[in-house]
C-alpha cells in the first residue's frame, strides 16, 4: 500500500471540506488530479473512501479509519518539522488556524503580520468557523489553535487561554427609527431591514440562531463580505446590522452611523483560544499560541485591538 503525503493530506482536507472540490482546492490540485488520487486509494484498498452525495460527500467507515491514520501522520511530521526547524533555516512548518468571524476580523490582522515577519519558515492555514465547529475539529485533532467565544462550552479535554472580548451592538442610520436609543434588545430590532454577512458566515449563523430562538428571522435585504462593506450600506439607510463593537466604533470614524448597545447577555463574549494539548503542538504552533497568548495578556480596552508586536 503506497499512499505519499499528498494523497493523505488530500483525504484530510476533502474529510474537512466535505467536498472533493473544495479539498483539492485545499491541497493545490486540479480537480481531475484529485480525483484520480482518490480513485487510485479506493482502487488499492479494494473500498470507497467517500459517500459521493448531492451536496457533498461523507467519508465512508474506510475514510474514517483513514483519516485517523492521516491526521497521526502529518502531525508527527508538523511535530519533526519543528523540532528540525532549529538545525534548518529552510524547513518549513504549517500552523492550522480556526477563528470564529470576530476574531478573524477584528484581531488577528494587527497580530499575524509581526509574527510572520519573525518566523520566515512558518506558514499560517487559517479558516473562519463557528465556535461549536472549532471545538469539535480541536478536539479530534484537525487543527492546531482555535479561537472561540466562551458561550461554547469547549470539550474537557482541552486547553483554554483568554484572548479578547468581543461586544456585539447594533448599528444604524443616523436618521433611523432605533438611532437614538440609548440601548435596545435584540427582539426589538426584528421589524426592521437589516444587512448582513454571507451566509454561512460564523457570526451571522450565530446572529440567525437568536432571532430563531426570539420565534422571527432577520429581514436581510443584502448580504456583504466584511464589517466596512456592512457599515457603509447601513450609513447608505438600507438597513441596520449587528457587529462586534470594535469594528462599528473603527467605521463609525469616517461613516454616519450610530451605535446601540444590545442588552442581551450573548451580546457580550469573551473570546478564547482553545488547544487539544498545548505542550504536545509541534514548535510552530506553540510559538504562535505563546504570541497570541502575549497579546493577549496586553492592558487594552475591552474594545480596542490588542496592539500588535514583533
Amino acid at each position: 500500500m503506497r499512499f505519499d503525503l499528498t494523497d493523505l493530506r488530500l483525504v484530510l482536507n476533502v474529510a474537512e471540506a466535505a467536498s472533493i472540490t473544495h479539498g483539492a482546492a485545499r491541497s493545490g490540485l486540479a480537480l481531475a488530479s484529485a480525483s484520480e488520487r482518490i480513485r487510485d486509494m479506493e482502487q488499492v484498498l479494494g473500498a470507497p473512501l467517500f459517500e459521493r452525495k448531492r451536496r457533498g460527500v461523507n467519508p465512508t467507515p474506510a475514510g474514517v479509519a483513514l483519516v485517523h491514520h492521516a491526521r497521526i501522520v502529518t502531525r508527527q511530521l508538523e511535530l519533526m518539522r519543528g523540532e528540525l526547524g532549529a538545525f534548518a533555516k529552510g524547513l518549513r512548518g504549517r500552523v492550522r488556524l480556526l477563528s470564529n468571524t470576530a476574531a478573524l476580523q477584528e484581531f488577528l490582522p494587527a497580530l499575524l503580520g509581526p509574527f510572520l515577519s519573525a518566523h520566515p519558515t512558518v506558514d499560517l492555514a487559517i479558516e473562519e468557523r463557528s465556535s461549536p465547529e472549532i471545538v469539535r475539529s480541536i478536539a479530534r485533532g484537525a487543527a492546531d489553535i482555535g479561537i472561540v467565544a466562551d458561550a461554547v462550552d469547549p470539550a474537557s479535554e482541552l486547553e483554554t487561554f483568554p484572548f479578547a472580548e468581543d461586544r456585539l451592538v447594533l448599528v444604524a442610520p443616523t436618521r433611523h427609527p432605533l438611532a437614538r436609543r440609548r440601548r435596545i434588545a435584540f427582539a426589538d430590532t426584528l421589524a426592521h431591514d437589516y444587512v448582513g454577512l454571507p451566509e454561512g458566515a460564523a457570526l451571522q449563523d450565530h446572529i440567525d440562531g437568536h432571532a430563531a430562538r426570539a420565534g422571527s428571522r432577520l429581514r436581510l435585504r443584502v448580504r456583504l463580505p466584511g464589517f466596512d462593506a456592512v457599515c457603509r450600506l447601513v450609513e447608505g439607510g438600507i438597513g441596520i446590522a449587528v457587529v462586534p463593537k470594535a469594528a462599528a466604533v473603527r467605521c463609525r470614524r469616517s461613516m454616519s452611523i450610530r451605535i446601540v448597545p444590545l442588552t442581551d447577555p450573548w451580546a457580550l463574549r469573551r473570546l478564547r483560544l482553545c488547544v487539544k494539548d498545548a505542550r504536545a503542538l509541534p514548535a510552530h504552533a506553540q510559538w504562535l499560541l505563546g504570541h497570541l497568548r502575549a497579546q493577549a495578556s496586553q492592558p487594552t480596552d475591552a474594545y480596542r485591538r490588542p496592539r500588535a508586536a514583533c
